[in-house]
């Protein structure tokens, strides 16, 4: 482990940018990483006025995320970034992710990873040939009983998986809200900034992404179906998805962002031959596993029986039972378990496996290959639709 914090710039999220603020309270967490630089609005005025709220130091204050390459790369090993956080909207990833590759910087970057699959698939190349470390933040990677649960499947426990149901339901997009003054609406509802997919790219992502890492299985096929529920708007804010995965199961996908008075209801069923789990977001310290032949039960986060958890369960619990744990920590087991494996990277020792498992180039990848495979099914009279790569 290292002797020193990481230190970390950032792009993008500067004051009154919701998911900046959310980074920072995730790197900050463990005390593992510091903030020392960052562009942090595309408007100079902005990001100076950012910077001087963060208290960075004026002269790490960048205007440009080109002028912090150029500058971070230019300092001492002892005083450059380790690595750089990207929290821009979509379109603007993938260009300071390949130069910050270029200049030696690791990186971290929102999901979806880029803007096109192309655009993914030369970041990986990238990031093979320099030998960086990426992390995607799918956060809900990052919490615990959704590790708990990847164990179970994983264990054999459930027996063969044969159906996976998950769904990722909001309320948030009920009414035109982008021509409303909702900044975060207008850039997701618009395909120049959040490109072809609206509903599908920003949510239905993390729920393909949340069945696939469950369930340790692949997508193979899919046949989907996209709307447009709000008169005027340019993207899918609602659809559901038929699936089908390696080694036989089958299942379905539902998202929508038009389900009025819904907050962030993401919910994943897997069925086995022997026993089945739940999981919801809006409850997750709460897995439930249901068997076959004996009765159901209910595991815990930070139950005091952590010995019947995984190791990758309670190396991401941080308090006792019954102190609910969420959205702020998932983000924070994320860059802690990403921190403890690029620290271990610098010191030249090995990491446990427990810190390699966060979501990386590879998941980016697939999460732009669903996007795709989502939109061409849509668009097709024959309908299923090979997922491809």
């Amino acid at each position: 482990m290292s002797n020193r914090k990481l230190r970390m710039g950032m792009i993008g999220g500067g004051k009154d940018a919701f998911i900046g603020a959310i980074h920072r309270i995730a790197a900050n967490m463990d005390g593992q990483i510091e903030l020392v630089c960052g562009a942090l609005s595309m408007h100079a005025d902005v990001a100076q006025e950012s910077g001087k709220i963060l208290f960075l130091d004026p002269t790490r204050i960048y205007n440009t995320y080109d002028e912090m390459f150029t500058a971070e790369a230019r300092k001492p090993a002892d005083e450059r970034m380790d690595f750089v956080t990207i929290v821009t909207p979509n379109f603007a990833h993938f260009a300071p992710a390949m130069q910050a590759l270029e200049n030696g910087f690791n990186v971290v970057v929102e999901k979806p990873v880029t803007f096109t699959l192309e655009e993914a698939q030369q970041l990986k190349a990238k990031v093979e040939e320099t030998g960086l470390m990426l992390l995607l933040t799918h956060t809900y990677a990052g919490y615990p009983m959704v590790k708990e649960a990847k164990q179970l499947v994983k264990s054999g426990k459930l027996g063969k998986v044969r159906k996976i149901y998950v769904e990722y339901i909001q309320g948030w997009l009920s009414r035109l809200s982008e021509r409303e003054g909702n900044a975060g609406a207008a850039w997701r509802t618009d395909p120049k900034k959040s490109g072809k997919s609206g509903c599908m790219g920003d949510i239905g992502t993390h729920a393909a992404h949340l069945a696939e890492y469950i369930s340790g299985l692949k997508i193979t096929e899919l046949n989907a179906s996209l709307n447009i529920v709000v008169d005027g708007r340019m993207l899918d804010d609602d659809g559901a998805v038929l699936l089908r995965f390696e080694e036989g199961a089958t299942g379905t996908l539902i998202a929508s962002q038009v389900a009025a008075g819904e907050e962030n209801a993401l919910k994943i069923r897997v069925y086995g031959s022997e026993g089945s789990l739940e999981w919801a977001q809006m409850e997750p310290n709460t897995l439930t596993v249901k068997w076959i032949d004996k009765p159901a039960e209910t595991l815990r986060a930070g139950s005091n029986y952590a010995d019947r958890l995984s190791s990758y369960a309670t190396s991401n619990c941080r308090t006792p039972g019954g102190h609910p744990e969420g959205y702020l920590e998932a983000f924070g087991n994320l860059y802690r378990n990403f921190a403890l494996a690029l620290s271990a990277k610098i010191e030249g020792t090995e990491p446990k496996p427990e810190w390699l498992d966060f979501p990386s180039i590879d998941d980016g990848i697939r999460g732009m290959a669903f996007i795709n495979n989502v939109v061409a099914s849509n668009a097709s009279d024959e309908k299923w639709t090979k997922y491809t790569i």
